[in-house]
């Protein structure tokens, strides 16, 4: 049994005739015959039987289709993994969602490249309603933050994607202990904080997020002011310029010191949920999933929720990049 043989047969079983897998595979029908006589004596089986001017797979054939496409599968893949080594060894092209490449990524990284010693990084933003699509075209080989939607009209099930949850974060309403929000007590309604600045980083609050999700449930549409950083945007709120849905870990030292203090807003805090998406496991590559692994580690999860401000995002053209490793 070799693998030509099992791409003849495959093309047969799918297209339903020898002279169409000729064609695709650009041989000619003799060739494709002698294939699969080899592959019917190796295995002791028939395989397909000529039906109504087209073939009908015989049960041994239905059981081989299952794995020859399977098999073709990992064989083009491990072709991939091996060019892609030889031209780009141990890089990791990852794409993360803004908040956490700002609050995150620098400390999980850091630790990742130790423990994967050769390891190479980059990490762009982008958009979360663009993960699925760059995974899909190979331009990143993991997403980190949001969970890839699927475009519409697309079922979940169809992205050919692994997504794993990996930490679990809140986002509160926080204001300036002196802003007249930072002095009511709940509940708050949304509908009470119209008509003042909300700020928020880069990306503001991308309705894919469970914040997201939350804000369109309530019904009302705030103008977001977009910072370059959430860094930025908690300095502005520390200044009594505004408010902002702000990460629980990251604002709890000052919650607790009072520095600044949490709006009892009906339905906050938000409750959401960071992952880790690869195309799946017959088509990604091996420190794509190291990582994917790793992050639900309990080093992982010490080292992102540790105390400390932002890693720093830096522009370069139209996109940001978490340059800190190499």
């Amino acid at each position: 049994m070799t693998l030509s043989q099992l791409r003849a047969f495959a093309l047969v079983a799918r297209l339903g005739s020898l002279h169409a897998a000729a064609e695709t595979l650009e041989v000619s029908e003799p060739a494709v015959s002698s294939a699969l006589a080899a592959l019917r004596q190796d295995l002791g089986d028939p395989l397909f039987v000529r039906a109504g001017g087209g073939i009908a797979l015989t049960p041994g054939g239905r059981a081989l289709a299952d794995y020859a496409q399977d098999i073709i599968g990992l064989a083009d893949q491990a072709r991939w993994e091996v060019s892609n080594a030889k031209n780009d060894a141990g890089r990791l092209k990852i794409v993360a969602t803004a908040p956490f490449a700002e609050h995150a990524a620098g400390r999980l990284l850091d630790v990742f490249t130790k423990r994967v010693p050769g390891a190479s990084v980059d990490v762009v933003v982008e958009s979360a309603e663009d993960l699925c699509s760059l995974l899909k075209e190979r331009a990143y080989d993991i997403a980190l933050g949001a969970r890839p939607t699927a475009p519409a009209g697309t079922a979940v099930t169809e992205l050919g994607l692994e997504s794993v949850a990996f930490l679990r974060y809140q986002r509160a309403v926080i204001a300036a202990p002196s802003h007249p929000l930072g002095r009511l007590h709940g509940p708050v309604s949304v509908q009470q904080l119209m008509g003042r600045p909300w700020f928020a980083g880069p990306a503001g609050i991308q309705d894919s997020t469970e914040e997201g999700r939350w804000l369109a449930s309530t019904g009302v549409g705030p103008d977001i002011i977009r910072l370059s950083s959430e860094t930025d945007a908690l300095a502005a709120v520390r200044a009594g310029e505004g408010i902002m849905l702000a990460l629980g870990h990251i604002v709890r030292a000052e919650l607790h010191s009072g520095t600044l203090v949490r709006v009892p807003v009906v339905g906050t805090p938000v409750s959401g949920l960071w992952w880790a998406s690869t195309l799946d496991h017959r088509r990604t590559t091996t420190v794509a999933q190291t990582l994917q692994r790793f992050v639900g580690t309990a080093d992982a999860t010490a080292a992102m929720v540790a105390p400390g401000g932002s890693r720093g995002l830096e522009r370069r053209g139209s996109k940001f990049h978490v340059a800190l490793w190499s």
